[in-house]
C-alpha cells in the first residue's frame, strides 16, 4: 500500500466524493484508511458506571482504492510511483504529475 499516516489525500469515489483530509490510520491487511472527518458514521454505545452512554460520532474505515493522494504543487489528485534515491539508495513515493517527492 503506498498510502501512509499523516498523508493528505482526496476521495474520489463514494458518498464522500470531493472531500478531502489526512489519514488517521492505515490497516493495511483490510486495505482501508481512516480520514478525519470523512465517512462520519453514529454508534450507539451503552453507559456503565465509568462512562455515559449516548450516540457517538466516529470515521469509519474506507477502501484504500476510493482516495488518492494530494499532490503538493497542483493541490489535485495523483497517481503514485515508487523510484530509488539516488544520494541514499532507499525507496522514496514519487507523485506521477509533477514527478515531486512525498515526504
Amino acid at each position: 500500500m503506498k498510502l501512509k499516516t499523516g498523508d493528505k489525500v482526496i476521495v474520489i469515489a463514494g458518498s464522500n466524493k470531493g472531500k478531502s483530509g489526512t489519514i488517521k490510520k492505515v490497516l493495511v491487511k483490510e486495505n482501508r484508511v481512516i480520514i478525519e472527518g470523512i465517512n462520519i458514521v453514529h454508534k450507539h454505545s451503552k453507559g456503565n458506571g465509568q462512562e455515559t452512554g449516548g450516540i457517538l460520532d466516529i470515521e469509519a474505515p474506507i477502501n484504500a482504492s476510493n482516495v488518492m493522494l494530494v499532490d503538493k504543487k497542483t493541490n489535485k489528485p495523483t497517481r503514485v510511483g515508487i523510484t530509488v534515491d539516488e544520494k541514499t539508495k532507499k525507496k522514496v513515493r514519487v507523485s506521477k504529475k509533477s514527478n515531486e517527492k512525498f515526504d
